[in-house]
Order: structure tokens, then C-alpha cells, then sequence
């Protein structure tokens, strides 16, 4: 069973930066000392990903896929647009 939790909004850069830093916190939860031991957050080795008002439970291994693309657009109805995406994936632990 597939299941999807999605959140659109539209932010300042500022907070987009937040919102990534977040992620990469939970993927990665070494405190100033580069201790990993009880970092808020943490459960068990999984993270919890905010999505909107809600979070949700994912359990990455060590080695995670990484993607990044960049799209650049023209239309004469939609002007010029700029498109980045990031994919993250794995199997659970």
C-alpha cells in the first residue's frame, strides 16, 4: 500500500532554506560535538519528516538515492519558470 502525505505553500527563500535545513538535521543529527547520542528528533535511528502541520515516521538506512534536477521554461501564456526538485528514496530499514 502506497501512501502519500503532501504540503504546497508558497514561502520566502528564507524559510524554504529553514524548511530544507530541517530535513537535512533530521537525515543527519550530529549535535555541535558531532555526537549523534539523544538529538531531538531521533527515534530509533528513523526521522520524522514535517509535512505541513503534521509529521511523518521514515526509517532511512545509512546509504540513501539522491536526485536533483533543474527545469527552465518558456511560454507565452506562463512567461519564464524555474523549476528545482529533489528526490530522496530508499528502502525502510
Amino acid at each position: 500500500m502506497a501512501e502519500k502525505t503532501l504540503h504546497e505553500a508558497r514561502m520566502s527563500r528564507a524559510d524554504v532554506a529553514t524548511q530544507l535545513r530541517r530535513l537535512a538535521d533530521e537525515l543527519d543529527p550530529a549535535d555541535e560535538d558531532g555526537d549523534t547520542d539523544d538529538v531531538e528528533g531521533e527515534v530509533d535511528g528513523g526521522i520524522e519528516v514535517p509535512v505541513g502541520n503534521k509529521r511523518v515516521r521514515l526509517d532511512p538506512p545509512e546509504e540513501i538515492g539522491y536526485e536533483i534536477g533543474v527545469r527552465e521554461g518558456s511560454s507565452i501564456l506562463r512567461g519564464d519558470r524555474e523549476t528545482v526538485t529533489l528526490t530522496l528514496d530508499w528502502k525502510p530499514r
